[in-house]
Formats: structure tokens, C-alpha cells, sequence
């Protein structure tokens, strides 16, 4: 589904003229296979996210390749990565990112509304997505009238609404309780059995990362495996 191969990046620091370049991703390869949940896990500072934003087309890297599906997208301009965005992923995020002005309903319907789908189509679509992740009682309401754990379901009913083969999230449970922290996870591993989506999951917690498939431990640029379900 996903290769990365000999990916690097650095960020420039200092006055123009004297800037120095830290290198913050360095040569970095491995792949996700389809329907895989893969979790990269390291501290703060790690790489990891910027490592995510490379992968999701945010970022362009100083060097190396990223192949999705068989597509090189790495070298795409803003325009090719942002269309290729909307069709082939799906984002959640730690902080929910949801509209304050539109109630869940709405929130969810965003993403249809960008790909010019037809009004009747896609309400339907909404609704019956909302339904089956547990959220119809709460399509009207707003997001400061949700819970943590609701606003972070309907940030994942938004990301499942265009039908991406891949979901990136970015510490998905790190603004919830633990017990609201297990029930999102046990939603994202139901998606990844019923629906066959591939998650990428960023995270600094080691127990969130044990819910994954396959774990790669980020440190200072360097990426390494952690196998499958191995202790990390």
C-alpha cells in the first residue's frame, strides 16, 4: 500500500545567509501493507510527525521516494498532492479539528461537499455513516456540545466519509480519558476488519501503539521495527 525508501529531510534554522540545516528525518525505509494498522511511536521531537506530513503530501523531502498504490507522489506540486489527498486519505487528529460553526452532521458532510458530490447523496451517506459508528442521536449538535470521545468519533466518521484506503492519525487519543481512549481504539481496529482501511497511527504511547499490526519506534530521525505486537 505504502513505500517509503531512503526518505530524508532537514529544517533550516539561523539568519538567511547563515542558516544551518538540521537533519530531522534520515534515510528512512520501510512499507505498510494493505489493511494493515501500522503505529509509529517515539518522543516528542522524535520525527515522527514530520514524518506523517511528509507521507500525507504536506511536506516535500529533501530526498527519497514515497509510493502509494504504485504511485510516486513525493515530487507532486500542491495541486496534485491536495486532489490525491482528498481521494486516497483520510486524517484524525488529537485536537478533533472540527468546524465550531457546523453541528456533526455537517462536520462528516465537509469532506463530500469538497468533491462536488449531489446533495441527496451525500446526506444519505452521512446518515447512515454516523449511524453505524455510533453517532445519530448527536448529528445536530455542535462540537463544544459533544463529548471528547464524540467529537473524536465524528472527526473519524469525517475521515471514513470519502472512503479513503488510508486513514493517518495523528495522536488520535491523547485528548481523552483511558477509557474513552479504548473505545476509539476498539473503533479504529473494527474499521480496519470491516472495511479492510489501512491506519497509520502516530503516537507517543507505547500502549497505543500495541493495538497496531506492525510497530516502528521513531528515534532521533532513525526508524526501527518493532514486529508484531513485539514489546516496545
Amino acid at each position: 500500500m505504502i513505500s517509503v525508501k531512503e526518505l530524508s529531510h532537514s529544517f533550516k534554522i539561523g539568519k538567511k545567509g547563515k542558516e544551518k540545516r538540521i537533519p530531522v528525518l534520515k534515510g528512512l525505509t520501510f512499507e505498510v501493507a494493505d489493511g494493515e494498522i501500522v503505529s509509529i511511536v517515539g518522543r516528542s521531537g522524535s520525527g515522527k510527525s514530520t514524518l506523517l506530513h511528509i507521507m500525507a503530501g504536506f511536506l516535500t523531502p529533501d530526498s527519497g521516494e514515497i509510493h502509494v498504490n504504485g504511485v510516486e507522489t513525493s515530487s507532486f506540486t500542491e495541486v496534485e498532492s491536495a486532489k490525491f489527498r482528498l481521494d486516497n486519505y483520510g486524517f484524525v487528529f488529537q485536537n478533533f479539528q472540527l468546524m465550531p460553526g457546523l453541528n456533526a452532521f455537517e462536520n462528516v458532510e465537509l469532506p463530500l461537499k469538497l468533491k462536488g458530490i449531489d446533495k441527496s447523496e451525500r446526506r444519505k451517506k452521512v446518515r447512515d455513516l454516523m449511524k453505524s459508528v455510533g453517532l445519530a442521536e448527536v448529528q445536530d449538535h455542535y462540537p463544544n456540545e459533544l463529548s471528547g470521545g464524540q467529537q473524536q468519533r465524528v472527526s473519524i466518521a469525517r475521515a471514513l466519509i470519502t472512503d479513503p484506503p488510508i486513514i493517518f492519525a495523528d495522536e488520535p487519543t491523547g485528548s481523552l480519558d483511558s477509557e474513552t481512549e479504548q473505545d476509539v481504539l476498539l473503533l479504529i481496529q473494527s474499521l480496519n476488519k470491516t472495511r479492510g482501511i489501512t491506519f497509520v497511527i502516530i503516537t507517543h504511547d507505547d500502549e497505543v501503539a500495541q493495538t497496531a499490526d506492525r510497530v516502528y519506534r521513531m528515534r532521533d530521525g532513525e526508524l526501527s521495527e518493532g514486529g508484531m505486537h513485539d514489546a516496545i
